[in-house]
């Protein structure tokens, strides 16, 4: 456990010098296994570099409900509508737990909610595409909660003990979350044409943005390198898109689903999967605010926030009168 503080010169005249002196001994103390606690002493770059992450992790989480609560309504079997009922209730605790953790930096949550809502913070940019069928719902458990699980399972080793401890009941989530993914569409698999081909159709629509998720290619990361300095990434972007590649061609292969890459075949040399190019125009426009549903996502958050004030001023009218008693 790291509860040493960083020790700086006190007679050094050099702000910045002092300041790369407590960054290097805090990445060396990391290296070394150490984990950072919030009443820890920390540079400021390590801890802004927590935030816009662990703050980008919660907003994905919250924003992450809307593409899946859109079928609750629609499930097409009340044991269907309880599975997905308890998924979405999972990722709205999800977002808590970061959004908490997160907290622990000296952040307010309010002041977290309101960059998302004014367009400063980002989240995944997977859940700006609509989902279109019911085998969506499954893909979104199948590739995204898959990819998901790629992303976090590492971060369970995370220098930062409150985000690495959170991920420890999200990341056994997540993989509930991704099995019954895979069972629903197990289960159409062995349906009418009509079901299959809903599947399939799904699948082709939400295959390249999954891979999206791990982030841009490292050699256009601004972030990748030196969160993986700070000991908050344990693999690169481009190692985590390889390794959940890997993994999923098999799977595709057991569903009996094509993969829409015709590039896609395995490597003996490298012993793994190469694949086709990625449209990091695609990305980047859906990144910077203009995909297909970026601005009914923010939308529907933002009337949520405004219709759900008069709740969380009656929350803080009680508090205060408990705490006054």
């Amino acid at each position: 456990m790291y509860t040493q503080s960083l020790d700086t010169d006190p007679l050094a005249n050099d702000p910045k010098e002092v300041s790369d002196k407590r960054e290097l001994e805090l990445k060396k103390r990391i290296s070394e296994g150490y984990v950072v606690e919030p009443r820890d002493d920390m540079p400021e770059r390590y801890r802004k570099t927590l935030i816009r992450q662990m703050s980008q992790h919660a907003h994905s989480e919250v924003v992450g409900m809307l593409p899946e609560g859109n079928w609750i309504l629609r499930a097409p079997t009340l044991k269907r509508k309880s599975i997905l009922l308890a998924k979405v209730q999972d990722e709205a605790g999800h977002g808590l737990y970061l959004y908490s953790a997160t907290e622990t930096l000296g952040v307010s949550r309010d002041a977290l909610y309101e960059d998302l809502l004014q367009g400063r913070a980002k989240y995944s940019s997977i859940f700006n595409y609509p989902t279109l069928n019911w085998a969506d719902v499954g893909v979104i458990g199948w590739l995204v909660d898959g990819a998901a699980i790629m992303n976090q399972i590492p971060l369970t080793q995370c220098s930062y003990g409150p985000y690495a401890r959170a991920m420890v009941r999200i990341c056994k989530e997540e993989s509930f979350h991704q099995r019954q993914g895979f069972d629903l569409l197990n289960e159409m698999m062995q349906g009418t044409q009509k079901q299959k081909d809903m599947v399939q159709d799904a699948v082709d629509r939400w295959w390249w943005p999954a891979l999206m998720m791990f982030g841009p290619e490292d050699s256009d990361s601004i972030h990748s390198e030196e969160s993986k300095a700070w000991g908050i990434k344990k693999k690169t972007n481009d190692e985590l898109r390889q390794t959940f590649i890997d993994v999923t061609v098999p799977q595709a292969e057991t569903l009996g689903v094509t993969l829409p890459d015709p590039q896609l075949k395995w490597n003996e040399t490298r012993e793994h999967y190469d694949f086709g190019k990625i449209d990091w125009n695609e990305f980047w426009r859906v990144v910077s605010g203009s995909g297909p549903c970026n601005k009914d996502r923010i939308g529907v958050k933002k009337k949520a926030w405004e219709e759900g004030a008069w709740v969380r001023e009656a929350a803080m009218a009680h508090a205060m009168k408990s705490k006054g008693r």
